[in-house]
């Protein structure tokens, strides 16, 4: 798993990539009430808006990780938002992309770099 500075998780699964918000965020974020996610099929460039998370505390953006394709999204945060904050790092993934490229997630932090980033 890699992870990037707006605390978000990326876990490599042959040609695509899972990404979702760390524990550490959605700690941050408080309770989670609404995630519209992208289209599937959406071309994406890295940086790109592509998330956005309602909380009761605040309204983020997750940015996309990765230049690629989205081929598939997490369905079930549209009817239970909240699994973000049951299991962040699981079920409460948000989408897949197939980068087309996938030599930028070297740049990423691996588990032991992010804990020293939030600690």
């Amino acid at each position: 798993m890699k992870y990037t500075e707006e605390h978000e998780w990326l876990l490599q699964d042959g040609d695509v990539v899972v990404v979702g918000i760390t524990e550490h965020a959605a700690e941050q974020l408080g309770d989670i009430v609404f995630v519209e996610l992208p289209e599937v099929g959406a071309e994406v460039s890295r940086d790109d808006e592509i998330v956005v998370i309602e909380s009761v505390k605040a309204a983020s953006d997750i940015l996309a990780p990765l230049d690629g394709e989205i081929v598939e999204i997490n369905e079930a945060l549209t009817d239970n938002p909240g699994l973000v904050n049951e299991d962040a790092q699981g079920d409460g993934w948000f989408f897949k992309i197939r980068p087309s490229d996938l030599s930028p997630m070297e740049d990423y932090m691996d588990e032991a770099a992010y804990k020293d980033f939030i600690g």
